[in-house]
């Protein structure tokens, strides 16, 4: 005798489990394919151009004019395109009315459904690039000072400046403003004075 087993059979929906994979995707997923790009084609370009201008050509003008330019490019493309598409972040210099000079740093919101509009994959490319750059020039200028290279110093000077500034000016937009950063200088020591402290004292009574 057959017997019908519809009535054993239960839907399921996969809704659940169709959000979990999409929210993963959307998170590994790089948006900004060009944005992402340019973020570190500047940068690295100087870089390499840097370590291999002098088997490339014996011209120091030459390698010291592309260098600039290069640095130049990455500076405008990470200061007004790269930071605002990727991690919603972007930094400038404004005149009031009055003639003076005001640095504004500014942070995208987030939505009212509590998402994301970066991915976390473009988030890691940004600050990996924006954070290792200027690291290495900061090694290129030591080593250009105690080697005696001075006429590269100014080349090495000028990545230093322009990528550590956009390093700072976006530092600024993640963590707050200079009173905020700050505060939690402050509360760090605070903290660390607090706990040598302690230590000291049970020593002490030991």
């Amino acid at each position: 005798m057959n017997t019908d087993s519809s009535d054993d059979i239960e839907d399921v929906s996969l809704f659940d489990a169709d959000d979990d994979v999409s929210r993963r995707s959307k998170k590994s997923e790089i948006r900004h394919p060009v944005a992402s790009f340019f973020h570190l084609f500047f940068r690295v370009s100087a870089i390499v151009v840097y370590l291999l201008c002098e088997l490339l050509t014996s011209s120091f003008i030459a390698c010291m004019v592309t260098i600039i330019l290069l640095l130049s490019c990455d500076f405008w493309a990470v200061k007004n395109v790269t930071g605002r598409l990727m991690v919603g972040l972007r930094w400038w210099n404004q005149v009031d009315d009055d003639g003076r000079s005001h640095w504004v740093f500014e942070a995208r919101k987030v939505s009212a459904q509590g998402g994301k509009t970066s991915s976390e994959a473009e988030s890691r490319i940004f600050w990996l690039g924006l954070i290792t750059c200027p690291m290495i020039w900061v090694i290129f200028a030591f080593s250009a000072l105690f080697s005696f290279k001075v006429k590269w110093l100014a080349v090495v000077v000028m990545g230093v400046v322009l990528q550590g500034a956009n390093l700072y000016g976006y530092i600024r937009c993640k963590v707050g403003s200079r009173k905020t950063l700050t505060s939690m200088a402050t509360s760090y020591l605070g903290k660390q004075f607090l706990r040598q402290t302690m230590a000291t004292e049970d020593q002490a009574a030991s």
